[in-house]
């Protein structure tokens, strides 16, 4: 399974939200690529990085914040937030990404999406999945719909999506624990590679979602509230 911390950006700062909401704003590092070194020097590979300013202008905007983190250390990086046209990915993979994430674009413009599916490839095109009660959500959260998460992405898996991060926005930032029901309904219902995202508190939530058979993990404010040290997560890189 892999591991892969969280870096939400706005104006070039890590933050972090809760359940979505802007207003809850809080900044952990002024500089994201302090943190990514950090994550880099205990092991880590891969880094989830989100241009929430890009989420809210429906166009890439933190491409430099990208291009510092990618030219500067060795990870792995899937972007998100605000991919709306060809552009905005072209972008992304010059500064840096190795993998996009594609959220509301997939709800609003599937055809659009499915054209990256079709021009890069499975490998590199991410779908997000970010439901609230179920139902997936798009506009950085701040939009409902009527479609069902485990329909959704079961329609993706159909038309060739590989990867797919599920983040339940009721459980992000709250540290209270992921959804583990849903994500193992998810896995029992389909073949796609999970990357289960919100709620992760402790190295127990951790070994519970490897176990449930989750490809990879995202870790977000349990890092940065120290739920899950640093020192720790280096064990638990070494153990799987």
């Amino acid at each position: 399974m892999r591991i892969i911390p969280a870096i939400d950006i706005i104006n070039g700062k890590c933050v972090r939200l809760t359940k979505g909401d802007y207003s809850t704003e809080k900044i952990y590092r002024e500089d994201p690529l302090d943190a990514a070194k950090e994550y880099e020097d205990i092991g880590v590979q891969y880094l989830h990085v989100v241009d929430l300013d890009g989420a809210k202008s429906n166009r890439i905007i933190n491409y430099n914040t990208l291009y510092k983190i990618a030219s500067q250390t060795s990870l792995k990086i899937d972007f998100g937030g605000g991919l709306k046209r060809d552009e905005d990915l072209k972008i992304a993979f010059e500064n840096g990404a190795s993998q996009i994430t594609g959220g509301s674009i997939a709800v609003k413009n599937p055809e659009l999406f499915l054209s990256w599916l079709s021009t890069f490839g499975s490998d590199k095109i991410i779908l997000g999945a970010d439901c609230n009660h179920r139902m997936i959500t798009t506009q950085g959260w701040t939009e409902s719909s009527s479609l069902e998460v485990i329909n959704f992405i079961k329609e993706y898996e159909n038309k060739g999506i590989r990867y797919v991060i599920c983040t339940d926005i009721s459980k992000d930032g709250m540290l209270k624990g992921p959804s583990n029901d849903l994500y193992k309904e998810i896995l029992q219902t389909t073949s796609i590679d999970l990357i289960a995202s919100g709620g992760v508190s402790s190295l127990d939530d951790l070994y519970t979602l490897k176990e449930i058979g989750c490809e990879g993990v995202i870790i977000g404010k349990a890092i940065y509230e120290k739920k899950i040290k640093l020192e720790k997560l280096k064990q638990f890189l070494s153990d799987i």
